[in-house]
């Protein structure tokens, strides 16, 4: 497997067989999902054409011209944890070329990272959930289909990649349990609610049928045009649901994902279990949720106690 080529496109010869070659390594000694490796694979193209055009190359980069690069990329109106991330792409794509020889020095080294904030993801509530889940034109086939996308993302926390590219044969509507493999490849197997197996079993009766037309694909959520839907068209579906919602907050492809783990903590779930659910590797990923509902409890206070 290698990194998409027009992701690396417009590089000097020399430059796109060593990005590719980092792309390839990282895959295969990190196991990295291949929309990080997309994002690595423009990061480091984008700093090798800037390069390029201040008559540099990767090979001979140096310190000054990383602070360069990144403080342009700064002035130009980049979030802080975009330039965090490209630097990270960066480090580790000198890091490696110095452990292969291939260059001497990290001009990386001691670049300090931008300090980041911890913003709270964006929650929804209960009922605007309800009213989101709702949304779809469940007479439809392609209703049906997303109606229940939207309730097996609440109901388990799936990546929406994770959702898109499920098999039909992950699922076991039985044990009422789907079986996940997340980043890096990691396998986990994660509960599905009696209402979303509701749904989905309406949907496989009559729904996916006329989706799939007797393509074989395997595929749990297929377009008609397609042996899955994208994740374009399933973040596009989302927002025109939430319009029709009438939900305000603003959207985004894991904002489910987010309303899952917050009521799960929002009801006592422990930590850890979230974590597992989530499929997050570091718990003091999951530990975020702990300020969002902590957030929504100082509101309730405030809205309903007589003091507050």
């Amino acid at each position: 497997m290698a990194a998409p080529k027009s992701e690396i496109s417009g590089l000097a010869d020399e430059d796109q067989r060593q990005v590719q070659a980092f792309l390839d390594r990282l895959w295969m000694e990190k196991g990295l999902a291949e929309n990080t490796l997309s994002a690595y694979g423009r990061d480091v193209a984008a700093f090798a054409i800037w390069l390029r055009r201040q008559g540099g190359a990767l090979a001979d980069a140096r310190r000054d011209q990383v602070l360069a690069y990144l403080a342009q990329d700064s002035i130009g109106g980049a979030r802080p944890r975009t330039t965090a991330r490209r630097l990270t792409a960066l480090r580790r794509y000198f890091r490696l070329q110095v452990v292969d020889g291939r260059m001497s020095r990290d001009p990386t080294h001691e670049v300090a990272s931008p300090k980041l904030g911890r913003p709270l993801p964006k929650g929804l509530s209960s009922a605007e959930v309800e009213a989101l889940l709702a949304a779809p034109d469940t007479s439809l086939p392609e209703g049906l289909r997303d109606r229940a996308m939207l309730e097996l993302l609440y109901a388990t926390g799936l990546r929406v990649t994770e959702l898109v590219t499920l098999r039909t044969a992950q699922l076991d509507c039985d044990r009422g349990l789907v079986r996940v493999t997340g980043k890096g490849g990691k396998e986990r197997l994660v509960p599905v609610g009696e209402e979303a197996l509701s749904w989905i079993a309406d949907y496989l009766a009559e729904g996916r049928p006329v989706l799939a037309r007797g393509r074989e694909a395997g595929f749990l959520f297929p377009s008609r045009r397609s042996d899955h839907l994208s994740r374009q068209a399933f973040w596009q579906g989302i927002q025109r649901y939430a319009a029709i919602a009438g939900i305000r907050t603003r959207m985004s492809p894991h904002t489910l994902r987010h309303a899952f783990a917050t009521h799960l903590l929002d009801h006592g779930a422990d930590l850890r279990v979230v974590q597992m659910l989530l499929g997050h590797s570091d718990l003091s990923t999951t530990q975020i949720y702990t300020h969002v509902a902590r957030e929504r409890l100082r509101e309730l206070h405030r809205k309903h106690h007589p003091r507050g």
